[in-house]
């Protein structure tokens, strides 16, 4: 189901790129005299902290061989952004898009209803093992089968309603009553289907047990701490988000959404949404496939696929991830148009992976420069 690009203004790359030539000279200056080797706090204001990329432990180089890289064999790159740290070491917009610009997530909006579900959990408005029938029984099928019956908001979270294949809800003008009234063959629990109507009626149930959209609802919650400004979320013709799709955002607020799940749920000093929520919804819930060389044969949790190198990402079509590596400490946001989304994960494993050391590095004024050299010539391909 896709629903329709926002288009918006679009801010000039000079603007941009002459305050971050700025911010990194002045970083040069001040981290060769004290370095950046502490435990950063984030910045209170509505902005990640910038650093150069040797000191969080990477090469400028290696960044710039990314670029290149991803310029050359993704079609095509719009954004990327690398967070090390804490601190936003690389950024990069391919003209026209902006910083400024909120791009379409696509199925990326899935982690983000899933996180709606887990402060529903955490404030007592529902379980995960609440069977879904207990929110819409004035749209429950006039037979109700045994494994409808079974299914609950886990089944839902996890992709394995026991569908067989999914509802087309187009067409539909009660989308929650044509998804329960969809045949049910398999135990729920029991059989992965990437189902994104199923995403919805998470959706809908934080509206019913709330009264209010998952956006409204995730406002003072998350969007809000986060600084992350004038989301957009598409509706129904309910007028319920949509859930599996339609949420807008720009580049930076996908890294923030990223650093709090690496936080384990914190930020600046507060446990937004409890970590063991942030432990289940990240971790491998259920199986997907088998092939060790596939990020979509690595497992499923609540709406975040599991990766290969121990890592976890949110996605969307076309190429939108938000990637966590707990390992490395570090999260990488991407938006795209792209065919080919493995292509594109696999230059970020080969590039960034072996790019990121334990300790800072040296000082590169001459890499740094050739980088933020390199971000400004860049323009998305048609």
């Amino acid at each position: 189901m896709d629903d329709e690009i926002l288009l918006l203004p679009i801010w000039t790359q000079s603007m941009r790129t002459r305050f971050v030539n700025g911010l990194i000279a002045f970083i040069l200056i001040a981290s060769s005299s004290q370095g950046l080797t502490q435990e950063p706090q984030l910045s209170a204001s509505k902005v990640l902290p910038r650093s150069t990329p040797e000191a969080q432990g990477v090469s400028s180089t290696a960044v710039l061989d990314f670029i290149e890289t991803a310029n050359r064999e993704v079609k095509s790159m719009h954004s990327f952004m690398l967070v090390r740290h804490g601190h936003v070491i690389a950024e990069a917009w391919w003209k026209p898009e902006s910083s400024e610009k909120p791009h379409v997530l696509w199925s990326l909006s899935k982690s983000f209803t899933s996180t709606a579900v887990g402060f529903a959990v955490s404030e007592g408005r529902l379980s995960i093992d609440d069977p879904v029938l207990k929110f819409f029984p004035e749209d429950s099928p006039a037979e109700i089968s045994a494994n409808l019956k079974a299914m609950r908001v886990r089944d839902l979270l996890t992709m394995s309603t026991g569908h067989q294949d999914e509802v087309n809800l187009r067409n539909e003008s009660n989308w929650i009553k044509a998804f329960l009234a969809h045949p049910v063959p398999h135990k729920p629990g029991s059989h992965f289907k990437y189902n994104t109507p199923a995403t919805f009626m998470q959706s809908a149930i934080i509206q019913k047990v709330t009264g209010q959209t998952v956006l409204e609802y995730l406002q003072p919650r998350l969007f809000e701490p986060l600084g992350i400004e004038h989301p957009k979320w598409d509706m129904n013709p309910q007028g319920i988000s949509l859930g599996g799709y339609g949420l807008y955002l720009k580049t930076e607020d996908i890294a923030k959404f990223g650093q709090l799940y690496l936080q384990k749920g914190q930020w600046q000093g507060k446990q937004l949404i409890p970590s063991e929520w942030i432990e289940l919804a990240t971790s491998k819930q259920v199986s997907n496939g088998s092939d060790p060389t596939l990020d979509w044969d690595q497992g499923y949790g609540f709406q975040f696929w599991r990766c290969r190198y121990d890592a976890y990402r949110g996605d969307g079509k076309d190429g939108q991830f938000c990637i966590v590596l707990p390992k490395l400490d570090a999260v990488i946001a991407i938006t795209a148009n792209t065919s080919n989304m493995q292509a594109e994960l696999n230059v970020v494993w080969n590039k960034l992976l072996p790019a990121m050391h334990d300790e800072p590095l040296p000082d590169d004024k001459t890499g740094v420069a050739k980088l933020t050299e390199a971000l400004d010539k860049l323009e998305a391909t048609k």
